[in-house]
């Protein structure tokens, strides 16, 4: 416990090293804000024929969809509960409306705005974000973002999970890394926030490679990245292969990870937001890698390793 005590200290005390989601919001609202997941019933192109069956291998959304987040309830129903988990202890707090299971802007277009525009008549709720694939944003649907995003706050954000087509179409995802681009491009050219998500550790992919990801996504017009290892999830593809080929797969033990961590950020863009560097699904989910710490003690163990390499954001980036 005073080993955490003392990472702890040094992390509140010390001055971040990247651009972080926190400073991000507060340089956009006065105020402080919570993000509230809304789960609205959505499903997958490659879940339900179009691109293909069974969902990306990896993929189980048990894993991050909050108690109160299930389609029995309605987008207001699930936000008066999340919202009421937070408010007692910040009653000022502003709320950004999360649709986070699934991919969020995959079908009819005027079901689609119905729901993103009860969760914005909720009381509370100053802007949307938007969980979704790159083939899945209608030049339509980007019109009414764009002109959403002129009164509220509006960030669409894209499932990138890696820049390499060889393990886009090994995991089943079911679009390329063209697509990923194009769609990035797209939405920023109508003046959108967004967001990306990378996985780090997929299988088949070499430490080069991934780093090379950095790279990558540093070129396009980002305003956000989620960063999180691969997780090896019960009852998925990838459970099955990992139990039958082990050897496939390369998973980090924790200081490995926070270097990989460290060095993926000196060669990301300065001006990109780090949202996060971890995730952590529920333990009776998780097969592995099993750390046993919490997602602010090893967001901590970065902070405290990257003054210790005097590393920071973007200090290896090629001009």
């Amino acid at each position: 416990m005073s080993k955490v005590r003392n990472i702890l200290n040094g992390y509140l005390c010390g001055v971040k090293r990247y651009r972080d989601f926190g400073d991000f919001m507060q340089e956009v609202f006065p105020f402080k804000v919570q993000k509230i997941s809304v789960n609205a019933g959505f499903t997958c192109p490659n879940r339900d024929g179009r691109k293909g069956w069974g969902g990306c291998t990896y993929c189980n959304n048990q894993t991050f969809s909050p108690e109160y987040c299930h389609t029995g309830k309605s987008v207001s129903e699930q936000l008066e509960e999340g919202i009421r988990f937070f408010s007692h202890k910040y009653p000022d707090m502003k709320y950004l409306a999360y649709f986070q299971a699934y991919t969020n802007t995959y079908g009819e277009q005027e079901k689609l705005i119905s729901l993103y525009e009860e969760a914005l008549s909720f009381s509370g709720v100053v802007g949307l974000i938007v969980g979704t694939r790159p083939d899945c944003m209608s030049d339509e649907l980007l019109d009414y973002f764009a002109q959403l995003s002129k009164s509220k706050f509006v960030l669409i954000e894209y499932g990138m999970e890696t820049t390499l087509d060889r393990t886009l179409k090994r995991i089943n995802r079911g679009h390329t890394q063209e697509e990923s681009e194009e769609a990035v491009r797209r939405t920023a050219g109508r003046g959108v926030y967004i967001g990306a998500h990378l996985i780090l550790g997929l299988p088949g992919e070499t430490r080069e490679e991934i780093l090379h990801h950095a790279e990558v996504v540093s070129a396009l017009p980002l305003a956000t990245l989620k960063l999180h290892q691969l997780q090896l999830i019960r009852h998925t593809k990838m459970a099955k292969e990992y139990a039958e080929h082990p050897g496939r797969f390369y998973l980090y033990n924790i200081d490995e990870y926070i270097d990989l961590v460290i060095d993926f950020m000196e060669r990301l863009s300065p001006d990109i937001v780090v949202e996060r560097f971890v995730s952590q699904s529920p333990k009776e989910l998780l097969i592995a890698p099993d750390w046993g710490l919490k997602n602010y003690i090893i967001t901590a163990l970065v902070d405290q390793r990257m003054v210790v390499r005097d590393a920071w954001q973007g200090k290896l980036k090629r001009k």
